[in-house]
């Protein structure tokens, strides 16, 4: 389709939760109309060296939740040896949208675009979702403290 612009969305997506869903609604407005989302999940060992544990579910069942969300026209696994140029070699985006707490990645992206005169437009999206169930890390919490004693 002419003109379609397409958005690059990034991130593990364990344990998906309302902000998930939110930041990919977000990130596919960013193209405008008839965008198209393609979301890179990340591998379980990338999700670990980023978050510094271990995500709760595999890789590839995170990416086909991922793939089964209304907004996302594509989901992919990274590449095993993290490579921002390769996923942007490969999937060739318009735009790249980062969560509000992927600073490292949005920075990788920057570079990567400025040393291969890339014109990729970067977007950080902003946190969406109660402030105490905004990330996978304080859902787990959560869970622990209501029902860890079961």
């Amino acid at each position: 389709m002419k003109n379609r612009k397409v958005v690059l969305a990034t991130g593990a997506f364990d344990l998906l939760h309302y902000g998930h869903l939110r930041f990919l609604e977000e990130s596919k407005k960013i193209g405008g109309k008839n965008s198209r989302l393609i979301v890179l999940v990340a591998r379980d060992k990338t999700a670990e060296r980023l978050k510094g544990k271990k995500p709760v579910m595999s890789e590839n069942e995170r990416r086909a939740l991922v793939a089964s969300l209304k907004p996302v026209d594509e989901a992919l696994l990274g590449y095993r040896q993290f490579s921002i140029r390769k996923v942007i070699e490969k999937v060739k985006p318009d735009i790249i949208a980062v969560g509000y707490d992927q600073d490292e990645v949005r920075k990788a992206v920057e570079k990567v675009a400025k040393e291969n005169g890339l014109k990729i437009k970067v977007v950080q999206v902003k946190r969406f979702g109660r402030l105490d169930l905004y990330s996978s890390s304080k859902i787990k919490r959560r869970v622990i403290e209501n029902w860890g004693r079961l």
